[in-house]
């Protein structure tokens, strides 16, 4: 049994040979159904990964108050879309002072520039560089983590120290080859003291988050004095059961700040790190469909193509099955040798297929900055697509060749 499926391995690969141009043809036919389906999916994943990776950023048991929510609702053409007044300074100072639920931390940030220039002694960066305004809660509730140094403190915040805390790339820039700590920085003319170095966290749609500077709240808004700055909120609850309630009572303490009556809608929003995932899972879940319904349709081509191409095959060699069937080769015999061929075909079909599948994948991946994985799961489902369509291929050819008649066959010209 063994030395027989050998034979017919050999005679497979031979009859390959002898029409290479075909087998190629057929082969990139294959490949460009199992590109799509390795393509499409391996980029939906790496989406998915940056999307979860980056809204995991923000921190366990964490939501945040804000002035939109994550997404904005879309409005009928006849309808104004809602415009949510800034969140203020005087906002957040009263929220501070009034939200009192137990085992939780409130941080309270705002961007001062996304596009500072920062100078050490006779280097200095781009104009890039984002500048926060923060308080002492802020790091840990965002979920950073620091390389070295120190985070800010309370004290730090409420006597308005020059300090700082930057970005690994900051470091980078302004210290390729010396500790950061404690050397003093400048933006906008202000001098800082470097205290600390958070924890790379990569960039995210061109977003560098690594490429920043956070200084105390008070700091900041000396520096960066524009007249309508937005703040953002964070809570952290230590308690992961007190989540729910923690948040209800943010929203009542805020709709009291805002001064909203109890018929009125909120006019700000609030995210919670599961939420904003629950969302981005939603959103890929169509570009999976997606990928599959565009995959089907072009493996359907393939192995419409494969099937057409062995029946012409077979066609051709005719005369062939004729004299193997008159020197005593058995139908199953003539027909293991037609599968077999369909089979390696539709196997190096799916192998060239997965690689550049994976190579499609990975360079979506590096132009859109997204964390890339190798797509085991859809590796599998290729290698068994490539499979299952070289059978459904071969199969009415190979019965269709073990079916003639050696006669007729061997007639034939």
């Amino acid at each position: 049994m063994f030395s027989l499926l050998k034979e017919n391995f050999k005679i497979a690969l031979g009859s390959i040979k002898s029409q290479l141009l075909r087998t190629i043809l057929t082969v990139l036919i294959i490949a460009i159904g199992i590109m799509a389906l390795v393509g499409i999916l391996s980029g939906v994943s790496a989406l998915e990964n940056t999307l979860s990776s980056n809204f995991s950023s923000m921190g366990a048991n964490t939501f945040n108050i804000q002035r939109y929510e994550f997404t904005a609702q879309r409005q009928s053409s006849r309808e104004r879309q809602k415009v949510n007044p800034v969140i203020s300074y005087r906002n957040v100072k009263d929220f501070e002072d009034n939200y009192d639920y137990p085992f939780t931390k409130v941080a309270v940030s705002f961007y001062g520039s996304a596009t500072s220039e920062v100078k050490y002694e006779n280097i200095k960066t781009d104009p890039e560089v984002a500048v926060l305004g923060a308080n002492e809660n802020f790091i840990e509730n965002s979920g950073l983590e620091l390389e070295t140094g120190r985070s800010l403190n309370s004290f730090d915040v409420d006597n308005n120290s020059s300090v700082c805390v930057i970005g690994s790339d900051l470091q980078k820039a302004l210290f390729p080859d010396d500790n950061p700590l404690d050397k003093t920085i400048s933006v906008r003319g202000s001098k800082f003291k470097v205290i600390g170095v958070l924890k790379a966290k990569g960039s995210t749609f061109g977003n560098n988050q690594d490429l920043r500077m956070i200084i105390p709240i008070q700091k900041a808004r000396s520096i960066f004095t524009s007249p309508n700055i937005n703040y953002t909120l964070s809570v952290k609850v230590d308690k992961k059961d007190m989540l729910e309630t923690a948040q209800d009572d943010a929203i009542l303490t805020f709709r009291n700040i805002r001064g909203l009556n109890p018929i009125e809608k909120n006019d700000f929003g609030i995210e919670r790190s599961d939420d904003l995932l629950n969302r981005a899972a939603e959103n890929t879940k169509v570009l999976y469909i997606a990928a599959w319904i565009i995959s089907i349709i072009t493996i359907f081509g393939s192995t419409i193509a494969l099937m057409n191409i062995m029946l012409v095959s077979v066609t051709e060699r005719t005369r062939e099955i004729g004299v193997r069937k008159a020197l005593g080769a058995k139908r199953k015999t003539i027909a293991s040798q037609f599968f077999m061929e369909t089979i390696i075909i539709g196997q190096f079909g799916g192998i060239l297929g997965i690689i550049l599948g994976i190579l499609i994948g990975w360079a979506v991946s590096y132009k859109f900055e997204l964390d890339f994985s190798a797509p085991w799961v859809a590796m599998i489902w290729a290698t068994s697509i490539a499979f299952i369509v070289a059978v459904i291929s071969g199969l009415y050819p190979a019965t269709k060749a073990a079916g003639l008649d050696p006669i007729e066959s061997l007639r034939y010209e």
